[in-house]
């Protein structure tokens, strides 16, 4: 299987990163980035990665949605936090950048696929409003790509899917992605929202090593039949596929 991965350099796109790395099954993956990677990201070694440098998401050189189409599936971790962004700013990080890609795809050739469809796995957050109501601009700018990837049609041969994980932060078996991912405040509030989210409040919490596991088990395949994962539905169908390992 080939994948392509973007927005590698951030809480959730590292850690789908080092999944789709030890997962035999995934034999390449090509990284979208705007730089080339960081020396402090905690990879395994590995020679199946190539990193594909991009300085503007909305302009690719003439022969990469070729390449890119050739792939089996894309995680699109790419995002920022709203906060201090105009709508204007967000709409161009959020559903610009993703459409862009996915109509590059089209235009090279996904609708000429045979066998299984091009599968985009879209990870949104909990909040988002697909209906266009919200006056929150998370909220309202992810529901709009959500619906997007939704609405593409069957001609298109794309199976979008969206992943709404709730509140994560980076994995404390690696300490450097804590460091260059969060500031020292946000740093901060996570140990104290930790202990609290993983023991009162788990409905509100999507463990950073789950959440890289269903992205992977999404782009390949599973629970294909559905489009929309909420937290709940994250958690639940990784508790039944961790199940297994469990018992042994």
């Amino acid at each position: 299987m080939k994948l392509v991965l973007t927005g590698v350099t951030g809480a959730a796109g590292i850690q789908i990163f080092r999944q789709a790395v030890l997962d035999a099954a995934i034999t390449k993956i090509t990284v979208l980035s705007r730089r080339a990677l960081p020396s402090w990201m905690d990879i395994p070694e590995n020679d199946k990665t190539e990193v594909v440098v991009l300085k503007d998401f909305l302009d690719y050189p003439g022969d990469l949605p070729a390449r890119l189409a050739e792939h089996d599936a894309c995680v699109w971790a790419l995002g920022k936090s709203s906060i201090g962004l105009s709508d204007e700013e967000y709409t161009r990080i959020t559903y610009d950048n993703t459409m862009h890609f996915v109509n590059s795809l089209q235009e090279a050739g996904t609708k000429d696929r045979t066998g299984e469809p091009f599968r985009f796995v879209f990870i949104s957050g909990e909040g988002a409003d697909p209906s266009g109501k919200s006056n929150v601009k998370f909220a309202r700018i992810k529901g709009m790509t959500e619906k997007a990837l939704w609405d593409l049609p069957p001609s298109s041969n794309i199976k979008a899917s969206t992943m709404r994980p709730a509140y994560f932060f980076p994995s404390k078996d690696h300490p450097s992605d804590r460091e260059n991912i969060r500031s020292p405040a946000a740093r901060a509030i996570d140990c104290l929202a930790a202990p609290v989210m993983r023991t009162i409040l788990p409905s509100m919490y999507t463990p950073i090593e789950d959440l890289g596991l269903f992205a992977i088990e999404a782009a390949k395949g599973r629970w294909s039949d559905e489009n929309l994962f909420p937290n709940s539905k994250i958690r639940e169908y990784i508790k039944a596929l961790r199940a297994p390992d469990i018992q042994q």
